[in-house]
């Protein structure tokens, strides 16, 4: 612990060891609470995987010495592999208007075949939490596992709009939703205002690339859920590829994508990339020169399926049906916590920038 000063901006004074953290190891996080005459030191623990848990200290004075809570951890699932809510840890506490008290913590939801793979990556929820008599917290519940339901509170609902669920692309610049990688979204690759109502990406690097790529997703947040884009791209190598991306990282993704080839001319295809294993699906569906296709990735838990039109009503399947788990966490002992993407990208290997515009973007969750 250190003193910040507010008058300068800066941390002054000497560092002060508060605490090592118990036994569950990895200690971090750290969130300090004044109640009561004590402060309360509320630390993750055991790392952000199986073993993540949440462990409150308290101390009379802000720089301790700090007694750890003699039940802890308060909240974890360490020792119940299959409990629907994992990785649970690295609370933060609110107290309500009403005087009730919660947690927000982060998990992970896995698939339900038996994996334990989370292609949501961390989640954030919500747990009711108690004070002790004598002054310690525990899950309203019991416990110390997350429960998929919380008592009702009798707090006024605030709801919220909810999110559109197409982008036309009609502002001028990208909406929260949509992440870039690595390199902010300019007008040297990404323009909403060249062709109005359509998102331009120049191409540029291979999805492989760990430097410039032209790629603008955002995140899968259900496990039920449609994504569906329309793109007009005139590509006249194989090195020359625009499409529909469902993303982890540079080595798992899946890559539903439109390119040219010497024979086929232009074409619809899947890439599928496992642990940086290049890998083209050998299915090639032929498409007219000049026309948009509608393209279309649908998850439905562990399987997704990509899919085609030339009119957006009648759809076709196009390849086999995908593993989920692929894009998860976890996937071959992965140690990131972003969980999968759904992205629109372009790759020029030539280095000309030939670009592609696409008309939309529908994410819609089915199971809302």
């Amino acid at each position: 612990m250190q003193e910040f000063c507010s008058l300068e901006s800066k941390l002054i004074g000497e560092i002060k060891l508060i605490t090592k953290g118990t036994d569950l190891g990895v200690t971090e996080g750290p969130m300090v609470y004044k109640k009561d005459g004590f402060y309360y030191l509320l630390v993750a623990e055991g790392g952000t995987g199986p073993m993540h848990a949440a462990t409150l200290m308290r101390a009379t004075s802000i720089d301790g010495p700090y007694e750890v809570d003699p039940d802890y951890p308060i909240i974890t699932t360490r020792n119940t592999p299959d409990h629907p809510l994992q990785n649970a840890g690295h609370g933060s506490l609110v107290e309500t208007q009403l005087g009730d008290w919660y947690m927000v913590f982060i998990c992970s939801r896995p698939l339900s075949d038996g994996n334990k793979l989370s292609p949501l990556g961390r989640e954030t929820s919500l747990q009711k939490v108690t004070w002790t008599l004598d002054g310690w917290l525990r899950l309203a519940t019991g416990g110390k596992q997350p429960q998929l339901y919380i008592p009702e509170t009798e707090l006024i609902p605030h709801p919220f709009t909810p999110d559109p669920v197409r982008d036309d692309f009609d502002a001028t610049s990208l909406s929260v939703h949509w992440h870039t990688l690595r390199v902010p979204a300019d007008e040297s690759w990404l323009s909403l205002t060249e062709r109005p109502g359509f998102l331009r990406l120049q191409g540029r690097e291979s999805l492989t690339s760990l430097h410039n790529q032209s790629l603008v997703a955002r995140r899968i947040q259900s496990f039920q859920c449609e994504m569906v884009t329309c793109v007009e791209f005139e590509p006249e190598t194989f090195t020359q590829m625009a499409g529909l991306v469902l993303y982890y990282d540079e080595s798992d993704h899946y890559y539903l994508r439109i390119s040219h080839d010497e024979e086929l001319g232009k074409h619809l295809a899947i890439i599928v990339s496992d642990q940086g294993q290049y890998d083209e699906l050998e299915v090639y569906v032929p498409i007219p020169e000049g026309e948009r296709i509608y393209l279309k990735a649908t998850m439905d838990f562990d399987k997704i399926q990509f899919s085609y039109s030339s009119d957006g009503h009648s759809w076709e399947p196009i390849g086999p049906t995908l593993y989920a788990g692929n894009l998860a966490d976890s996937y071959q002992h992965k140690l990131s916590f972003t969980g999968a993407f759904v992205g629109l990208c372009v790759q020029d290997l030539r280095g000309t920038r030939l670009h592609a515009d696409f008309d939309f973007f529908n994410y819609e969750e089915l199971d809302a």
